[in-house]
């Protein structure tokens, strides 16, 4: 698209910053929450990220804009686990020991709703968006059904003891639930009617679940096993499974590159695997004992929390090579992405903190260089902007983040074209 620009060129000598490009992640700021904070999660329609503070007994809601804390919750006793409700805005919270209940909170007011008593110790959550239902795995024996309206209690599904997790397959609308020690098995449950399908023998101690939406696969790490299992979505059999590290924890998808990472808690790495030949593709080599895994598809990243070491471990998801280490607080355990501002939120459970990580692809100004320009600087401009037909262009705004074109306001700008840096623009009004 051309848009068409009204401007003037800056004459002579002119003091302006030379732009750089820069692919960096970098420790933003780091935020004082309740005590043992366990779990995030991010509310896009409010911008908000939410942490579920264990020993606190309360939630707190940060702006995903400014990182600044809105509020704090009280909610339940020891509350483990967190869900977003997209369809109606809200995001529930699992506490252990109430002895279990689920405060549901609205996302746009922060106010609690309503408490839910559910059975006891409930462990994990997983919503699905075809239903509106939340479903809440009970570790003694039990799947607490929600209506995600009305918050009420639809059913309870038993399913056997020890269910330690919940993934949605929205393709054939099924939730999974990951139960037992020896052997390990999965109940499928169905998202209409509630019954339960069939259920599905894998590895010992499966402890984390994750749903492969491009080839329609479930993935179930068996922490006692050093296994993860491949389960077909369709037919709900085991397709097959593949030996990786000790102590399998948890799981991450790379939607573009079809791949699946598992955090091998024991010995210190992340295997990689192949998301249509199941194939192990290479095993990485991360921080002691990592704990939790999430992928950022704006910048196509894996970030791994290395529980022991106090850091973050971040992975190409191209090459499946180590980009950085990023310090962080103590014991980081949970992730959260927020992607209005491409930053990843880490819960460090042993500090009272969330670490916010930036990630930047684009321009920024390099303070260090000031320089003179004589005759080529910064362009004004009033209207709206105008690019070339035929060229891929990109528009960043002084912190490196792209902005569209049509939304440009007042600020200084860069542009890039074919992928390099060729103009810098300010617009005045």
């Amino acid at each position: 698209m051309i848009y068409k620009q009204k401007y003037i060129s800056i004459s002579a000598t002119i003091l302006l910053f030379l732009p750089l490009f820069l692919s960096a992640q970098w420790l933003e700021t780091t935020i004082a929450v309740g005590s043992g904070p366990l779990a995030l999660v991010y509310n896009p329609t409010s911008n908000k990220v939410y942490c579920a503070n264990l020993w606190s007994n309360n939630v707190t809601v940060i702006n995903g804009a400014t990182n600044a804390v809105i509020t704090t919750v009280t909610v339940g006793s020891e509350p483990w686990v967190l869900v977003h409700n997209l369809t109606n805005n809200k995001v529930y919270c699992a506490n252990g020991y109430d002895p279990g209940s689920v405060t549901v909170i609205n996302g746009a007011t922060n106010a609690v709703i309503t408490t839910i008593t559910v059975d006891e110790y409930p462990w994990d959550l997983a919503y699905n968006a075809i239903n509106n239902k939340v479903y809440c795995a009970n570790e003694l024996s039990t799947v607490t059904v929600i209506d995600g309206a009305a918050d009420t209690i639809i059913t309870t599904i038993t399913v056997g003891s020890l269910p330690m997790a919940l993934v949605y397959n929205p393709t054939n609308n099924k939730v999974y639930c990951a139960r037992g020690y020896y052997p390990g098995n999965v109940t499928v449950i169905d998202g209409t009617t509630n019954a339960v399908i069939t259920t599905i023998t894998v590895g010992p101690q499966p402890r984390a679940l994750l749903y492969n939406l491009t080839d329609n696969k479930i993935y179930c790490a068996n922490l006692g096993g050093s296994s993860v299992t491949v389960i077909g979505g369709a037919a709900d059999t085991v397709i097959t499974t593949i030996a990786v590290g000790s102590e399998p924890r948890a799981l991450a998808h790379n939607s573009t590159n079809n791949k699946v990472y598992c955090a091998n808690n024991a010995s210190d790495n992340v295997t990689v695997i192949d998301g249509a030949t199941n194939a192990v593709i290479t095993t990485i080599a991360v921080g002691s004992e990592p704990y939790a895994l999430v992928y950022n598809p704006t910048n196509n990243k894996i970030y791994c929390a290395n529980n022991a070491s106090d850091n973050v471990t971040v992975i190409d998801g191209a090459t499946n090579a180590v980009i950085t280490t990023i310090a962080v607080g103590n014991e980081p355990c949970a992730f959260t992405w927020n992607p209005a501002q491409n930053r990843t939120y880490v819960a460090n459970y042993n500090s009272s903190s969330v670490s916010v990580i930036r990630d930047v692809t684009g321009i920024e100004e390099n303070k260090t260089s000031i320089i003179k320009s004589n005759g080529v600087g910064a362009t004004i401009f009033t209207g709206p902007l105008l690019l070339p037909e035929g060229k891929k262009c990109r528009v960043f705004d002084i912190t490196g983040r792209s902005v569209e074109p049509d939304k440009i306001t007042r600020g200084i700008y860069f542009i890039e074209i074919d992928g390099v840096v060729t103009q810098k623009v300010v617009r005045v009004r």
